[in-house]
């Protein structure tokens, strides 16, 4: 029985492989956009650069005035502190991580996309 979950991981393993490489070929010649490929290679290969444009603080207060809702209702949504989304707003701190990730989200898609 062993044996049979064994072959049955080293198929998957080797069609992962294969799917990942078809999907690096198409993006390379221009068949599959970044952001499929992207998608492909997270989903699959469990490995996808996260790329997130770094925000000044003007721009995150931008944001969240164009989300309409104060700062303590956006750090909850971000699951901040009032006083840390008040620092980056002033640009005392810099977001990082998944404050950043979030961040990056909202400014793509609205807020809708994290409620």
């Amino acid at each position: 029985m062993a044996t049979k979950a064994k072959r049955a991981k080293a198929k998957t393993s080797r069609l992962t492989r294969e799917l990942l490489e078809t999907a690096h070929d198409m993006r390379k010649s221009g068949l599959l956009t970044r952001a499929a490929h992207e998608k492909i290679t997270m989903r699959h290969g469990g490995v996808a650069p996260i790329v997130a444009a770094s925000l000044t603080g003007e721009e995150i207060k931008a944001l969240r005035e164009k989300c309409h809702v104060s700062q303590a209702v956006f750090a909850t949504y971000l699951n901040l502190t009032a006083d840390y989304v008040s620092k980056l707003e002033r640009g005392e701190k810099r977001p990082s991580g998944p404050a950043l990730v979030l961040l990056d989200v909202i400014r793509r898609k609205g807020i809708e996309a994290i409620l």
